[in-house]
C-alpha cells in the first residue's frame, strides 16, 4: 500500500481529473439503468416447476392466470342481466388485448360457481400473459389505466403477477428516492459533528457521489449480462453510498491523526494507506466475498446481488483508497479548514472506549453471560422461522392491486389465480387413466376443483362432462396436462402440503406439478441444498482472510462464532417484527405469518460482510499496537479507543441510511432496512464494544497462538505492517 500511496501522490491531479470525468459519464452510461431491471428471478430455473411451466407454455400455450379483473356489481348481483352484459363485454375486450391469451371469466364458463363471490356482487375474469415476469409485466402495463374504473353496471379491479410487478417496481422507484432526501440532510449533520471541520466532513461525501455514480454505471454493465432485480438497485446504491462514508471516515480519521503526529500532508497519505487504506481493502474483500457466495444460487434473483454487490463494494473501496488519497494530498492541513468547533484529543488513557474497554476487560465473565444471554434471548424467535414468496401484500393496503388481492382472499372460496398445474412430462400417446387420475386428484383435502380433459371433477368425481373449454388441456401430439384449484392459500403450510400430496398421488403417467405453491416448494428445497455450500464458502474465504492479517487461529474463530451470534439475534428480531407482526402497526405493514425464502439468505451474506467489516477495523488497531509492543489488555483497550468514535459514527450513519428504507412501502425493502440497520448496530455496540474486549482477555496471550507451520505461513504470506521485532519475538521466530 506504500506503492500506491506514492503513485497517489504523484499523479494525485492525473486522478482527480480521472474523477471528474468519471463522473458524468457515469451518470449518463448509467442513468438509464432502471429501464433494465428485472421484478423476477425468483424461480430456479431447473426446478420441476420451472421445467412444468415452460412445457405449459410451449406446448399448451397456457398456464396459470397472472392477470384477474375483479368485476363489482354496483347495484344487485353479477347474475343481473345489465351486469352479466357488462361483465361477457368485459371479456372479450380483454381477450382481444395484444399477448393475453386464455381469457375467460364466470360468464362465458357458464357462471361457474368458483368464479363468483360469497355474496354474489363480485366475480372474476382471468387471463393470461405468456413468458418470465419481466414480459408479463411489460405486457400488462397500462391495463389498469384502461380496466381499472367503475363504468356504468360494474366497477373493475386490476390485478394478478403482472400488476403486482409493475406496482411493486413503480413504489420502489419512490421509496428509494424518498430514502435518499431523509439520509442526505441528515448524514451532513452528522459527518460535521464527528470531525468538526465542513472541509473534511464533505470528503466522505464526495467519495459517496463516486461510489453511488459508479454503482449505476456497475448495475448497467451487469445488467448486459444477467438480469438484476429493482431490490438490488435499491440496496446496493445504498450500500455504495453507506460503505463509502464508511470507508472515508476511517481513513481520513487516521490522516487527521497522522498529521497530528507531526507528519507532513504527503507522508501523512503514505502512512495512512498503509495502515488504514490497507484495513479498508481487506475490509471491502470480506465484504465482496460474502455477497459473491450468493453466485452458487441458482435464483436470478440472488444471483443479480452478487454481480451488482461485488462492483458495488469495489467501486466503494475504490473510491475510499485512490480518489480519496488523491484529495487529501491536495488538500494537506487544509483538511481541517472552515472548523466549526475545536476538539482537543485526549490521551489515550482518559478516552471513553479506553476507559470501556478496561471496565469490560475487569469483569469478562459477568459480561460475556450476560451479553450473550441477551443475544441469544434474541434469536430465540428466529427458530419459528417460516419460508414464503411475496405476493401483493408485499405493498400498502392502499395500493389498488392489493385492494382487488384482499377482495379475492376473502370474498372467494377457491383460489383460481393459484392453481396447480399437473402436466404431462411427454406425451403418454394418449388419455387413458386420465379420469380416475383426475378424480383421486380432486379428493384430496384442500382442492375445490379439478379440470382435466375428461370434464371437471369435485369431491372425487366428475361433476360435469367435457365441454369446448376442455380442449385446452391437450395438443396436437397427445399431450395432456390438468388444473388443480384450490381451496387453501396457495403461499402457506396448507397449500405446500397440497404439492406434496399431487406430487405424490399416482398417475398413470410421469408427471410434472408447477404454480405458485410449488414454486415454494421448490424455492425452498433449491436453497437449501446450495445454503451448505455458501457458508462453507464464506467462512472458510474470512478465516483465512483473518488468518493472514491477524496470524493467529483464535481470533478468526472468535470473529465468526460472534458474527453467527448477532445475525442470530438480527434475525430473530425480523421473525418476532415482520413474520409475527409485532410491530405491523408502527411499521405499517401487513404480517403474512411467513418471510420470502430469498430474505434469510441474503440477509445472511450482506450482514456477515458488513458486521465484519466493523471487526476488521477494531482488529486491525489491535493487531497494530500488539505488534508494536503493547500487551494484550494494552492493545484491546488502546486499539478499540483508536477506533471506538469513528467505528461508532460509521455505524450509525451505515443505520441511518437503512433505516431510511423503513419507511418504504414495499414490504421486502422495509425487512432488508430494518434487519441491516439492526445487523450493523448490534455489532458495533453490543458485540464490538463488550464481547470482542472481554473474550480476548479471557483468552490472553492465547488469541496470538498458530501451530509453528502456520506461523511461517503467516510470516510468508500475512498482512501486518514492517515486521518489527516483537511480531518476530511473539511468534517464537
Amino acid at each position: 500500500m506504500r506503492t500506491l500511496g506514492r503513485l497517489v501522490i504523484r499523479r494525485r491531479w492525473w486522478i482527480l481529473g480521472g474523477a471528474l470525468v468519471f463522473l458524468p459519464v457515469a451518470g449518463l452510461l448509467g442513468g438509464s439503468v432502471e429501464q433494465r431491471l428485472s421484478s423476477g428471478g425468483f424461480n430456479d430455473p431447473v426446478s420441476e416447476s420451472a421445467r412444468a411451466a415452460d412445457i405449459l407454455d410451449a406446448r399448451f400455450s397456457a398456464g396459470t392466470p397472472n392477470l384477474v379483473l375483479l368485476v363489482t356489481a354496483n347495484a344487485g348481483t353479477v347474475d343481473d342481466p345489465g351486469v352479466a352484459a357488462a361483465g361477457t363485454d368485459l371479456t372479450g375486450r380483454l381477450a382481444t388485448e395484444e399477448g393475453v391469451t386464455n381469457v375467460v371469466s364466470y360468464w362465458t364458463l357458464g357462471r361457474a360457481a368458483p368464479l363468483r363471490s360469497k355474496e354474489g356482487r363480485q366475480a372474476l375474469v382471468l387471463g393470461r400473459v405468456p413468458g418470465d415476469e419481466d414480459a408479463v409485466r411489460d405486457a400488462t402495463e397500462g391495463l389498469a389505466a384502461r380496466y381499472g374504473a367503475s363504468s356504468g353496471a360494474i366497477t373493475v379491479g386490476v390485478g394478478g403477477a403482472g400488476e403486482v410487478f409493475n406496482q411493486i417496481e413503480a413504489q420502489a422507484e419512490r421509496d428509494l428516492k424518498r430514502a435518499e432526501l431523509l439520509t442526505f440532510p441528515i448524514t451532513v449533520l452528522l459527518l460535521v459533528v464527528v470531525f468538526g471541520s465542513a472541509v473534511a466532513a464533505g470528503l466522505p461525501l464526495a467519495v459517496g457521489a463516486v461510489a453511488v455514480v459508479g454503482t449505476l454505471l456497475v448495475l448497467r454493465i451487469v445488467t448486459a449480462f444477467t438480469d438484476v432485480s429493482i431490490f438490488a438497485f435499491n440496496l446496493t446504491t445504498a450500500m455504495g453510498l453507506g460503505l463509502a462514508i464508511d470507508y472515508s471516515l476511517f481513513v481520513v480519521s487516521r490522516y487527521r491523526e497522522e498529521l497530528r503526529s507531526g507528519y507532513e500532508a504527503d507522508q501523512a497519505v503514505v502512512r495512512c494507506l498503509h495502515t488504514a487504506g490497507r484495513t479498508v481493502a481487506f475490509s471491502a474483500l470480506t465484504v465482496a466475498i460474502s455477497l459473491a457466495a450468493l453466485v452458487v444460487f441458482p435464483l436470478p434473483f440472488l444471483r443479480s446481488f452478487a454481480f451488482a454487490g461485488v462492483g458495488v463494494v469495489l467501486m466503494a473501496a475504490l473510491g475510499a483508497v485512490v480518489v480519496l488519497p488523491a484529495l487529501l494530498s491536495v488538500l494537506g492541513r487544509r483538511v481541517d479548514r472552515l472548523a466549526l468547533f475545536h476538539r482537543q484529543p485526549k490521551p489515550v488513557e482518559d478516552g471513553f472506549w479506553y476507559r470501556r474497554a478496561r471496565a469490560v476487560m475487569a469483569r469478562p465473565v459477568r459480561v460475556v453471560i450476560v451479553v450473550t444471554g441477551l443475544l441469544v434471548t434474541l434469536g430465540v424467535p428466529f427458530a419459528r422461522l417460516e419460508l414464503g414468496l411475496s405476493d401483493d401484500r408485499v405493498l400498502s393496503s392502499d395500493a389498488a392491486v392489493r385492494r382487488v388481492g384482499d377482495e379475492i382472499r376473502a370474498q372467494f372460496a377457491s383460489q383460481e389465480a393459484g392453481a396447480l398445474a399437473v402436466v404431462a412430462a411427454a406425451s403418454p400417446g394418449g388419455h387413458d387413466g386420465i379420469h380416475g387420475y383426475a378424480e383421486a386428484l380432486s379428493a384430496l383435502p384442500g382442492v375445490a376443483r379439478v379440470d382435466a380433459a375428461t370434464g371437471f371433477y369435485a369431491g372425487g368425481r366428475r361433476v360435469l362432462p367435457p365441454n369446448l373449454l376442455s380442449a385446452r388441456f391437450v395438443d396436437a401430439g397427445g399431450g395432456t396436462w390438468l388444473s388443480v384449484v384450490p381451496t387453501v392459500e396457495p403461499l402457506s403450510p396448507e397449500g405446500e402440503r397440497l404439492v406434496e400430496a399431487v406430487r405424490a398421488t399416482p398417475a398413470p403417467f410421469e408427471v410434472l406439478v408447477t404454480g405458485e405453491s410449488a414454486r415454494l416448494v421448490d424455492g425452498k428445497a433449491s436453497l437449501a441444498g446450495r445454503l451448505p455450500l455458501a457458508i462453507a464458502l464464506i467462512v472458510v474465504a474470512t478465516f483465512v482472510l483473518l488468518f493472514l492479517m491477524v496470524g493467529s487461529l483464535l481470533v478468526p474463530a472468535k470473529a465468526l462464532i460472534l458474527n453467527v451470534l448477532s445475525l442470530s439475534a438480527t434475525f430473530g428480531a425480523l421473525v418476532w417484527v415482520f413474520q409475527e407482526g409485532h410491530l405491523a402497526g408502527v411499521l405499517d405493514f401487513t404480517s403474512t405469518g411467513t418471510i420470502s425464502i430469498v430474505t434469510p439468505v441474503l440477509l445472511f451474506c450482506i450482514a456477515f460482510g458488513l458486521s465484519m467489516d466493523y471487526e476488521v477495523f477494531l482488529l486491525s488497531r489491535i493487531k497494530e499496537e500488539y505488534d508494536l509492543g503493547a500487551d494484550n489488555d494494552d492493545a484491546v483497550a488502546v486499539g478499540l479507543e483508536r477506533t471506538g468514535r469513528i467505528v461508532t459514527a460509521a455505524a450509525l450513519l451505515l443505520a441511518l441510511v437503512f433505516v431510511a428504507f423503513a419507511t418504504a412501502e414495499v414490504t421486502v425493502v422495509k425487512i432488508f432496512g430494518v434487519g441491516l440497520a439492526l445487523a450493523v448496530l448490534v455489532d458495533a455496540f453490543l458485540i464490538r464494544a463488550t464481547l470482542v474486549p472481554a473474550f480476548m482477555r479471557l483468552a490472553g496471550r492465547a488469541n496470538w497462538w498458530a501451530p509453528k507451520p502456520l506461523r511461517r505461513l503467516y510470516l510468508r504470506w500475512g498482512i501486518f505492517e514492517d515486521e518489527p521485532p516483537a511480531i518476530l519475538d511473539r511468534l517464537g521466530c
